[in-house]
């Protein structure tokens, strides 16, 4: 059985519609006004990029500068500006690296942790209403859904070439 083919006809018509969908939320989420929304909700004055480090951190307890710019997918430099800033207002702290006392590691000090709970809760009660007629059972998909693709996404682009080494963008 074949899989139907999208106006381009190089993708399956799901793959497209999956594509456009991420497209749409991305859009909605990384709108300023969405952003600014969350943070008031959240009571945290902090910009998109330095959220998305504090949550990172949040994710994988304490990162080396150069791991959190790999996860985060940018320059080192970008990474040691922002730190540098959340360290002054007191939302992460550098800690030695046990593995390695030269090196430092980026921890959440307890008022980054705070921090970072309140902008969960507070996208997390956004995500309750918008799919309060959703059941149980279909959320529980969705998540499920969810974790496996970027999961795979992130497999795929560790394993993929560099774009410009095929001139084929990847999805991540």
């Amino acid at each position: 059985m074949s899989t139907p083919q999208s106006a381009a006809g190089s993708v399956s018509t799901d793959v497209a519609e999956i594509e456009r969908a991420l497209s749409r939320v991305a859009y909605l989420t990384g709108r300023v006004r969405q952003h600014d929304r969350l943070m008031a909700l959240a009571g945290v004055p902090l910009d998109r990029a330095a959220v998305a480090l504090l949550r990172q951190i949040a994710d994988s307890e304490s990162l080396r500068l150069g791991e959190l710019a790999a996860q985060l997918a940018v320059e080192a430099s970008h990474v040691t500006r922002q730190v540098q800033q959340l360290q002054k207002a007191g939302y992460v702290t550098r800690v030695p690296d046990p593995d390695d006392r030269r090196a430092q590691r980026i921890e959440l000090t307890p008022f980054g942790r705070d921090a970072v709970d309140r902008i969960r809760e507070a996208s997390c009660r956004g995500m309750e209403m918008a799919l309060a007629e959703w059941s149980p059972q279909e959320l529980e998909r969705l998540a499920t859904l969810f974790h496996r693709m970027v999961d795979d996404f992130l497999a795929y682009a560790e394993e993929s070439p560099e774009q410009g080494d095929t001139g084929v963008s990847r999805p991540v």
